[in-house]
């Protein structure tokens, strides 16, 4: 596996996370995803009471995660990327949503749905960016 690709795609990746994330679930589907949430109060913290460097982190932590399989699958190509991006994401969250869903009394099983398709939605973009990326630096 090559670190300048590694590097590069998690670094292109983390930002395209956190970009998507902050459209999709900070501005489309904010007043749907409230709407879904249970009663429990304090949960959301305000846009200004955000922990930034623990988002930035989490994002380039999903980046560098798909950088890692697309590299050591040899993705080299936008299409494959998607493709494995999309997986790698739906899987990742339907485990992580059903975890908290047995656990937590946060959220619907309606925002739980919407939640796995979205992260795969996003999963794919990413991966499209990364395996592309890739291609290019090949």
């Amino acid at each position: 596996m090559s670190s300048k690709k590694f590097l590069i795609g998690g670094l292109a990746g983390g930002v395209v996370f956190f970009l998507l994330g902050w459209l999709l679930y900070g501005m489309l589907l904010m007043d749907f995803m409230m709407q879904h949430s249970n009663t429990a109060s304090g949960v959301f913290r305000s846009e200004t009471e955000m922990i930034w460097w623990a988002m930035v982190v989490g994002n380039l932590g999903l980046g560098f995660l798909l950088s890692y399989v697309l590299n050591k699958a040899n993705v080299t190509g936008a299409m494959a990327g998607a493709t494995t991006g999309a997986v790698v994401m739906l899987l990742l969250s339907v485990s992580m949503n059903c975890i908290m869903y047995a656990q937590l009394n946060l959220w619907d099983t309606t925002s739980i749905v919407v939640d796995i398709l979205v992260s795969a939605v996003i999963g794919a973009i990413v991966g499209a960016v990364i395996g592309w990326l890739n291609g290019r630096n090949s």
